[in-house]
């Protein structure tokens, strides 16, 4: 199954956080773990329409990695993966490997 994001909205596979603080320490299995906020972008839709009707281009690709915020993307399952949904507001930034 193929999912295709409408307008402004960004499908993102998720990053898990590492088991491992930087210090270290070994998180076990039964830690709480706090929501996913860095992903990566999969697939993005066409864009925004503004108020004269022309669409405004997400400024997003795919394989980009991305922070995004805690609690604004849906999170939706497909073929039993866990993606995430988002708009292009809820990204806060492009994460860029040195």
């Amino acid at each position: 199954m193929k999912i295709k994001p409408l307008m402004d909205n960004i499908l993102i596979e998720p990053i898990e956080q590492s088991d491992q603080t930087k210090g270290g320490i070994l998180l076990p299995k039964t830690a709480d773990k706090d929501r996913p906020e860095q992903g990566k972008v999969i697939s993005v839709g066409p864009g925004k329409r503004d108020s004269s009707g022309n669409i405004i281009p997400i400024e997003l690709k795919e394989g980009q990695k991305v922070l995004f915020s805690k609690y604004g993307p849906t999170e939706i399952k497909v073929e039993e993966k866990d993606y995430l949904i988002a708009k292009q507001e809820d990204i806060l930034a492009v994460i860029e490997e040195k």
